[in-house]
């Protein structure tokens, strides 16, 4: 669901990124309030393995299509929706900026799509109201995540031009085929709130969820489908119906900068992921250990 450069326009993406930048900030404060130092552990293993599943592209039978799970959802549930949000926001900031998954001008809808929606609509909406029973709570919100992330993704391709004509079409494609998805997903993340919440956060836990997230990472992310994901596919379907939007100043540079920052799109995969999974790291821990610091209460005497 990562939207490329020539899709959105920066009549589309700017404001969308002022408005995600603005979201990411007003989470920031949001989260302080409540996020602790125990939780600075967990909540970096999460995001590495969040970062490590989005790496797996498993095919979806009959149709020539592949997804990948999101994990929106998963570390709202986990991490509470401030710091899940901003969980999502590093990863797709680390994808956009180094790997060239998902383009600079779209990086404000990629977020909205993909972090805001889950952590701020399905979420509080349809996970949290049916919470006594996590397994449906998680199947049902992350099937809900991603339909709206795909109705926004087609919103946005609507409002930058470059789709204009078998709207209905294109939403009814990227709508079908981020079902499956979205079934797989919720089920994956069942999972693992269960297995988090029986062990209570423990350190043994969060090192096992860094484990898997490496083996992901670097052993099974290279058996991932090649088999394009669900937006793509859906492109490929109505790509009579497409125009690429890469006129202007504001999209060449973007495609220039991006040249420049994406250093690990150009070396062995393995090699890529890994270092990427370590930029997730050190991200994340500066984001959780900046969540932790409050400010000093004054008391008058």
């Amino acid at each position: 669901m990562h939207l490329g450069n020539s899709i959105i326009c920066p009549v589309t993406g700017i404001p969308m990124l002022a408005l995600m930048g603005g979201a990411a900030y007003l989470a920031f404060k949001k989260g302080k309030k409540d996020f602790k130092k125990e939780n600075i552990l967990p909540a970096v293993m999460l995001t590495s393995l969040v970062f490590g599943l989005q790496m797996i592209n498993f095919s979806i039978p009959s149709t020539g299509s592949s997804g990948h799970i999101v994990g929106g959802l998963l570390l709202a549930v986990l991490l509470g929706p401030y710091a899940g949000f901003l969980a999502m926001c590093s990863i797709i900031l680390v994808q956009a900026l180094f790997f060239a998954d998902g383009g600079l001008t779209a990086l404000g809808c990629n977020i909205f799509n993909m972090g805001f929606l889950a952590c701020f609509a399905a979420y509080p909406l349809v996970y949290k109201p049916l919470e006594k029973n996590k397994f449906a709570a998680a199947v049902l919100a992350s099937i809900v995540a991603l339909q709206l992330g795909s109705i926004a993704v087609v919103a946005e391709s609507f409002a930058s031009g470059s789709i204009t004509t078998n709207v209905g079409f294109f939403a009814g494609l990227m709508q079908s085929i981020h079902l499956p998805i979205g079934l797989v997903e919720g089920v994956v993340s069942a999972a693992i709130i269960f297995a988090a919440q029986k062990t209570d956060f423990s350190k043994a836990f969060s090192y096992t969820t860094g484990g898997i997230a490496l083996i992901l990472a670097g052993v099974i992310s290279n058996y991932a489908s090649s088999k394009p994901d669900g937006l793509e596919w859906s492109l490929l379907n109505i790509s009579n119906s497409f125009v690429a939007q890469t006129q202007g100043q504001i999209y060449a540079l973007s495609e220039a900068l991006q040249a420049k920052t994406a250093v690990l799109s150009s070396i062995p995969s393995v090699a890529a992921n890994i270092i990427g999974l370590l930029a997730i790291v050190i991200l994340m821990s500066c984001v959780a250990k900046l969540l932790t610091v409050k400010k000093a209460e004054v008391y008058e005497k």
